[in-house]
């Protein structure tokens, strides 16, 4: 299984500790948040890794040039941000051969289990299969609306008046055939851009698993506890 790992962000909410380094490199309990998104990769089989690179990239390509983990990794280094549909875009002859291939934002700390996501998305032949967990802050998160068959029938960016509370995790299962919903211009974003041109035509995965979006300091600090509470986990094969 390919990943595409998005972790070029800047990172402004969890400023002063991303005044010099990335926030996909912010240590938790001394280990960088990269560390915990290569572990679950490497517990779940995955053989190669796209991580794209802009805020202080010279620092996550020296941390990827050090790691030793069992699939290979390609940075992509963006001089402007692509957005994350962009970088996907500009990526999609990697992913072209493939079944499926993973999505996900570097922002989030997860267990989840790949390869029952990736089952899922390959036993349901969705275009795409968003992750989903249950929120209690429906306004400030991509909601989307599932059917009896789990079919994604409506889906809003931060709505006003949302129709559920299952939210978008930042984790997708998606098929090459999501490419012909791009666009040829940048920068372009997945939830605003491409994800509502897909409604009817994507899945939706339960995610019952561990994840957190520690884009802010209050959640960074969150995580920390979690790992030493034992509330968090490393994921492996379930």
């Amino acid at each position: 299984m390919k990943v595409f790992l998005l972790a070029a962000g800047l990172g402004t909410r969890l400023r002063p500790l991303t005044n010099d380094i990335p926030k996909c490199l912010v240590s938790l309990k001394g280990k960088p948040l990269l560390d915990y998104w290569f572990s679950l990769f490497a517990a779940h089989g995955v053989t190669e890794v796209l991580v794209n690179l802009h805020h202080h990239a010279e620092k996550v390509q020296a941390f990827l040039e050090a790691s030793l983990y069992p699939f290979r990794i390609i940075p992509f280094y963006e001089s402007t941000l692509l957005g994350s549909a962009g970088t996907i875009h500009a990526n999609r002859e990697w992913v072209t051969d493939e079944k499926s291939f993973l999505i996900a934002y570097a922002d989030n700390l997860t267990n989840t289990n790949l390869s029952a996501f990736r089952r899922f998305h390959l036993e349901q032949d969705a275009l795409l299969t968003m992750g989903l967990f249950e929120t209690n802050r429906p306004k400030e998160c991509g909601i989307a609306l599932l059917d009896h068959e789990k079919n994604i029938v409506d889906f809003t960016e931060k709505p006003q008046q949302p129709k559920s509370t299952l939210a978008n995790a930042g984790l997708y299962m998606a098929s090459p055939g999501i490419f012909d919903y791009f666009q040829e211009d940048y920068p372009q974003d997945l939830g605003f851009d491409i994800l509502p041109k897909l409604v009817g035509q994507m899945k939706g995965f339960h995610i019952e698993d561990y994840l957190l979006d520690i884009g802010n300091l209050e959640r960074y600090q969150r995580a920390i506890n979690d790992i030493e509470s034992f509330k968090f986990t490393q994921g492996g094969l379930k």
